[in-house]
């Protein structure tokens, strides 16, 4: 059975889904199993920053309850980059290198098949092209705007309004879909 490891850049995806649905409330367990089908999950790696409580302790009081509820989803790994000062503002950082590096570690060391990256930045290009030179499959869940990953990537799920959906949690009316497919 092929053995799946998913790549979620956290950030990417939350601004994305903002942008495309107007929303980011994404039930990730709907997520995994839409983008999984029939196939092995081995574990889903998350990255994304922790908010500073220094300007706004209410988000990232927000973020950290976020988190938690991650936490419990089975075979399912966060990690963390940092925020740093930069002209008045916090700027992430150490995301991109990690997602990089966990995905090639990981194609080089036999442990998985196909890496499905979810993120629409095309930055990870050339990442994608390394772990493709390895023998593995990348399929990449990404936005309609993201050029560049798009042309590296075995395959690509469309992330689209359509698409997504399903995959959210109960609208205020209480109703609620199941996965579409792909």
């Amino acid at each position: 059975m092929e053995r799946v490891c998913i790549f979620i850049d956290g950030a990417n995806l939350y601004h994305g889904l903002k942008s495309v649905c107007g929303r980011a409330d994404i039930d990730f367990s709907r997520l995994i199993s839409w983008l999984l089908g029939q196939r092995k999950l081995i574990r889903t790696y998350y990255y994304n920053v922790p908010i500073s409580d220094i300007k706004n302790q209410e988000n990232a009081k927000k973020q950290q309850r976020f988190f938690a509820r991650l936490q419990r989803i089975p075979y399912f790994d966060i990690r963390f980059g940092r925020l740093e000062p930069r002209r008045g503002t916090f700027v992430e950082k150490g995301v991109d290198i990690a997602i990089a590096v966990d995905m090639l570690c990981m194609a080089f060391g036999d442990g998985y098949d196909t890496a499905i990256l979810v993120s629409s930045d095309g930055d990870f290009a050339k990442a994608v092209e390394a772990v493709r030179d390895t023998g593995k499959h990348v399929e990449v869940a990404a936005f309609p705007r993201a050029y560049h990953i798009r042309q590296v990537a075995d395959k690509i799920i469309d992330l689209t309004e359509a698409s997504l959906k399903p995959l959210f949690f109960a609208d205020d009316a209480g109703n609620t879909s199941v996965a579409p497919d792909r």
